[in-house]
């Protein structure tokens, strides 16, 4: 009982230092986040409130950060199985401080296109990977009764960041805030390193994993049939066979798909529909991420761990996702400056979805296969991130212009709303089930 003891501690404490390390990365980007549409602004269209070109330039960014991500988040969350989830969180730490250091510098055109060329390529590396693998990290050390929890708690610390890095950005100079942001991703690297403890995954007492390679599933064919599903790498066929294998896997995909789908087309949208419609500075972006965080993290870290026992999981992600949708709409036909802060309250129930939905995709595999089936979830949301900036910037660009067909600027912000709908639907669909680390598949 008392070594049963010592290691739930010693878990706990492994978890808080990967926490802290996720806050720090995350305070560092949001810290940027903020402030970046108006210093993209002023590096391609000084002295304009709208702009097509600077609309277009992110929407290119976001496309080829997909694609690289589709490539490489697989592939981190295969290598963690292996290696372990800290040498390969390693690289993306690392990477994400160059394109900081760049615009904590300088800011003008020049320094600009470096970061927008650096930051292109570094993200593919950075921006799936570094959730993929602190998520099959959480997997590794908490049971699957607590794991729609902690998926809550990393993601609220997540949210936390956004109030944190927000409140960085209203306050110092564009110049500061930089350099504070570069300052964090460095500690971020420098902390995990010196505190984070090493985990690979255990697979010991599975009785039938459904990611198996074929070292393991030879060893242990005389005393169990074993099925190997993946390869050494990963492929378009590892997705397939977790989508064959178990049902609540490929609704879950289904919808994460266009959950991503809409979150990629707000990322590349929002800011700017804000600030061609209400003409909204640095400050008031960084009003509306503090209050989105503000909300978030309540809703993770407290609202979460109360309901999820309560109503599931599953109800949960309905729950999340239908108020996403009707946050949406809302948005969309925003009539004055205020109604983004007055709808932020929304934010309470919708972000639910990602970690809840996350959680359920988690519980079809076993103990060693959370980094293999999170880079495939991931790839998802990066095919997802590629589609979104090449349909919904076009759309808000051309409504947000003179051209528009009809007069509807927030035309882009409803087809997303549409988006979450479809989620909404398809996640009526998932019905709680035995997970598949516990049943037998033959092939």
């Amino acid at each position: 009982m008392v070594v049963n003891i010592m290691e739930k501690k010693k878990k706990i404490r492994d978890l808080g230092h990967l926490y802290v390390t996720i806050f720090l990365y995350f305070f560092a980007n949001m810290a940027m986040f903020t402030s970046i549409t108006d210093v993209t602004m002023s590096a391609v269209c000084p002295g304009q409130d709208e702009c097509s070109f600077a609309i277009y330039l992110t929407a290119i960014q976001q496309a080829m950060i997909g694609v690289g991500m589709m490539v490489m988040t697989p592939l981190m969350g295969n290598l963690s199985d292996k290696y372990g989830r800290k040498s390969l969180l390693t690289l993306p730490l690392t990477l994400n401080i160059i394109p900081l250091v760049i615009l904590a510098y300088s800011r003008s055109t020049y320094f600009f296109y470096a970061y927008y060329a650096i930051r292109t390529l570094t993200a593919m590396v950075c921006d799936g990977s570094t959730v993929c693998l602190a998520l099959a990290y959480v997997a590794d050390n908490v049971s699957e009764e607590r794991r729609t929890t902690a998926f809550g708690i990393l993601s609220g610390v997540t949210s936390a960041t956004y109030v944190c890095g927000t409140l960085a950005a209203r306050f110092l100079s564009t110049s500061l805030t930089f350099q504070v942001a570069a300052a964090a991703s460095m500690s971020a690297t420098i902390y995990m390193r010196i505190f984070l403890k090493e985990s690979l995954p255990n697979e010991e007492g599975l009785l039938q994993p459904i990611l198996k390679d074929q070292h393991d599933t030879e060893k242990n064919i005389k005393s169990s049939i074993r099925t190997r599903v993946f390869k050494n790498l990963p492929s378009i066929e590892d997705l397939l066979c977790l989508l064959r294998n178990s049902k609540t896997f490929s609704q879950a995909v289904i919808v994460f798909f266009f959950l991503s789908l809409a979150d990629g087309g707000i990322l590349s949208s929002i800011l700017y529909f804000l600030k061609a419609r209400f003409q909204y500075s640095t400050n008031q972006y960084a009003d509306i991420i503090l209050l989105n965080g503000v909300a978030g993290a309540i809703s993770q870290l407290l609202f979460m761990p109360m309901i999820t026992p309560i109503i599931g999981e599953e109800k949960l992600l309905s729950i999340g996702l239908l108020m996403g949708c009707i946050n949406t709409i809302i948005y969309s036909l925003a009539w004055s400056a205020w109604v983004p802060y007055v709808i932020s309250v929304l934010s309470v129930f919708s972000v639910v979805a990602n970690p809840t939905v996350r959680s359920i995709a988690s519980k079809q595999v076993g103990p060693g296969e959370q980094g293999k089936a999170q880079g495939c979830i991931s790839g998802i949301s990066s095919f997802a991130n590629i589609i979104s900036p090449l349909v919904f910037s076009p759309l808000t660009a051309l409504f947000l212009s003179e051209r528009a067909p009809f007069h509807f600027p927030g035309f882009s912000i409803m087809c997303i709303a549409l988006s979450l709908m479809i989620a909404f639907i398809r996640s009526t669909m998932i019905k709680p089930v035995p997970q598949i680390s516990n049943q037998i598949i033959v092939a």
